[in-house]
């Protein structure tokens, strides 16, 4: 069985987890909260499982965009299988998209085509978003529909695989660093 949770991404000079309404969260490495490798930049994901989640993923979307006053993203995550991941800017832009879309028509049982016709438009507002965020300049949309129509073992891989192709800076290991 895979994971089954939130992966929160923003931008704070601050730990994300302080955002309140992560309420003191804590990354306790038992896979209740786990921090991802931080971006320069002081880009950050943190990992909730459901059980841990501290609230829905609009909600909390909303809280750390305000918070940051920086765009920031969810994916909630069903089973390392697949992805919703919705993004917001201060500006109040949002965009979502589907990660592994095969799996995502299944389970929803709509046909692929359908999903697959937002593909573009997904991908269009997922890199305005990120030029939002300061990022993402010179790259060519259909890099990101790419992404978007790929599959992947782990949801999870894949959205760090997306995050890479929008133009964020590739996480480092901070260990590796001091």
């Amino acid at each position: 069985m895979g994971f089954s949770g939130e992966l929160v991404f923003g931008r704070s000079e601050r730990p994300l987890l302080e955002a309140p309404v992560f309420g003191g969260a804590q990354a306790d490495g038992a896979g209740g909260t786990t921090a991802w490798w931080p971006r320069p930049g002081g880009w950050q994901t943190s990992q909730f499982h459901h059980e841990a989640s501290p609230a829905e993923p609009e909600e909390i979307l909303r809280a750390v965009v305000e918070w940051t006053g920086a765009p920031a993203c969810v994916a909630s995550v069903q089973d390392s299988s697949v992805a919703l991941v919705r993004g917001l800017t201060p500006g109040g832009d949002q965009w979502d998209a589907w990660l592994n879309l095969t799996i995502a028509a299944e389970m929803s049982d709509r046909p692929l085509s359908e999903m697959d016709a937002y593909v573009p438009g997904d991908a269009s507002r997922a890199l305005a978003w990120a030029q939002a965020a300061g990022v993402g300049q010179g790259v060519d949309v259909t890099t990101i529909e790419e992404v978007l129509r790929s599959h992947e073992d782990f949801a999870e891989e894949l959205f760090g695989t997306l995050l890479d192709r929008l133009g964020f800076p590739a996480a480092s290991d901070p260990a590796a660093e001091g």
